[in-house]
């Protein structure tokens, strides 16, 4: 079984450590990658301010896409739906990280 390495991922120009096992260290740079491009796009219209709010909308539109995808049907393979999960679970991850960050 691997061991989680910590991995350094950058959001909104902040880094943030996340425990990943290093199988998936490149799942979670790409889910951070894909999370930082859906904040930035939030918060360049002007209408969503404090930190916290950009991440919840980012949150509300990826898992929307998951959830459309995951209705897309049949046709998607185990390994769609491994990643996928994965994905969701990053962001998750993620996201406990950003909040803890703003409480302290």
């Amino acid at each position: 079984m691997n061991r989680p390495n910590t991995v350094s991922v950058d959001i909104l120009d902040k880094e943030y450590q996340v425990a990943c096992p290093p199988d998936e260290e490149t799942a979670l740079a790409d889910a951070a990658r894909y999370l930082d491009q859906h904040m930035r796009d939030i918060r360049s219209t002007g209408k969503v301010v404090g930190l916290e709010r950009v991440a919840i909308m980012a949150a509300l539109n990826i898992s929307h896409e998951l959830l459309a995808l995951k209705g897309g049907g049949s046709a998607e393979s185990s390994e769609d739906q491994q990643r996928l999960s994965a994905l969701n679970s990053q962001l998750d991850e993620v996201l406990y990280q950003l909040r803890q960050l703003e409480i302290n």
